[in-house]
């Protein structure tokens, strides 16, 4: 069926493909991020075991790989974060500002990919400047960058999660809740123009200066900035804006149909805000979704002013002092929630227990686990004996069907 899970899966396998064809053309980030989905949920490269206390069925969970090119971790870890994001910023007002740049700048960050974090610097300070002189406080800013369009192009802006106030010299907490875009517009333009200056040496400089003053030319009130109004309980203001900043550059229910050698999926266009239907071949496709892995050891996320994280403890202290003194709480005090293991998100999403035996419904307990070590599948933990046994039985079985894979590849090759 078009559109399936299979055909979607099938889909971003072809990644393997794609790199084997462009290997000298791409980052070695996205070989490694390539690698990494490739194995993801594959009991070859390790597990943990479960055995029912009934009937004995085993049940081996397949580690996951988190990376940055799978959608399907990277949706969970979006829906994870923005739930204990929300617990742990500070429950006042917030905004979700939005920094644009120019189209026909674009480019000129994805062939200077160092810029994206001097972007994200650059869009904080602006804010931070702005809450200063007007009302003497330090913002608390949670910042995320986003590289993608609804098509999967290549469109870097940041996101951010403003507090609508800041601390005062005297670990006050006062309101600000207003926001000059007319202001902010004019001048991100011109810190973003600077910027680019300021960075690229003069042969580079002389290619993109068309573009430079196209950019300035063409946008008279400034690059789009935007931070509407949130509406709401702020704790669910709060989880959809940190669901919205991290989340992938596209996401599963948006690939409707894959035949081997087109992909067709939805985007929304924002010109008129009507959903529509792209087609590209997959090669296209592939190509579109690898620029939006991030360089190795880049954060997409980052925080300043109040929420900096060696200002963080800091703030809460002194705002915790002050709520004492005025009797007005909004700094919650409660633990750091952790995140929710693999079997608290099935629950949490209403499915079915994945520690109850879908052959007796007795409950299944944690016997053993193996992981990589070196590339060699290691047994890390075993209850007993038996189980130790047994988890060796599985490695022997596991690695013979590798090496016969590796063989055929080799006839093939």
């Amino acid at each position: 069926m078009p559109g399936s899970a299979f055909e979607k899966y099938a889909l971003f396998e072809f990644g393997l493909t794609f790199v084997q064809k462009h290997r000298r053309l791409i980052r070695p980030v996205v070989l490694k991020e390539i690698k990494k989905f490739q194995g993801c949920g594959k009991v070859v490269n390790g597990f943990k075991l479960f055995v029912c206390e009934g009937c004995h069925h085993t049940k081996k969970v397949a580690y996951r790989c988190k990376g940055r090119f799978c959608t399907t971790c990277s949706v969970g870890e979006s829906e994870e974060w923005s739930r204990i994001l929300a617990n742990e910023v500070i429950q006042v007002n917030h905004r979700h500002v939005i920094f644009t740049i120019d189209e026909g700048l674009r480019d000129v960050f994805l062939q200077h990919r160092y810029l994206l974090k001097d972007m994200m610097d650059e869009a904080a300070r602006i804010i931070k400047e702005f809450f200063w002189k007007k009302a003497k406080v330090e913002p608390g800013i949670i910042s995320g960058l986003h590289t993608f369009g609804s098509q999967v192009n290549f469109n870097p802006h940041v996101h951010m999660l403003v507090t609508m106030g800041g601390i005062n010299q005297k670990g006050e907490y006062v309101d600000h809740d207003f926001i000059p875009f007319a202001m902010l517009r004019k001048q991100w333009q011109t810190v973003v123009l600077k910027l680019i200056r300021k960075n690229l040496n003069a042969e580079e400089k002389r290619k993109v200066q068309p573009r430079l003053q196209a950019a300035f030319n063409n946008n008279k009130d400034g690059f789009y900035v935007h931070a509407p109004k949130q509406k709401g309980k702020i704790q669910e203001q709060l989880r959809y804006i940190g669901r919205y900043m991290r989340r992938p550059a596209i996401g599963l229910n948006r690939i409707v149909a894959y035949d081997g050698e087109m992909v067709t999926f939805t985007y929304k266009d924002k010109t008129d805000g009507l959903e529509k239907t792209e087609t590209v071949t997959v090669e296209e496709f592939i190509a579109r979704l690898i620029r939006h892995i991030p360089d190795e050891q880049f954060k997409t996320i980052r925080h300043y002013g109040m929420y900096a994280r060696n200002r963080k403890a800091k703030v809460k202290a002194l705002l915790t002092k002050w709520q004492k003194e005025v009797k007005k709480w909004f700094v919650k005090a409660g633990a750091k929630l952790r995140k929710r293991n693999w079997r608290e998100k099935f629950l949490m999403n209403n499915q079915p227990d994945p520690l109850v035996c879908p052959k007796c419904e007795n409950h299944l307990v944690f016997k053993g686990e193996v992981c990589l070590d070196d590339g060699v599948l290691t047994i890390r933990v075993a209850v007993c004996n038996n189980t130790k046994k047994y988890l060796e039985r599985v490695i022997d079985y596991l690695t013979s069907q590798q090496d016969s894979k590796e063989k055929e590849k080799g006839q093939f090759a």
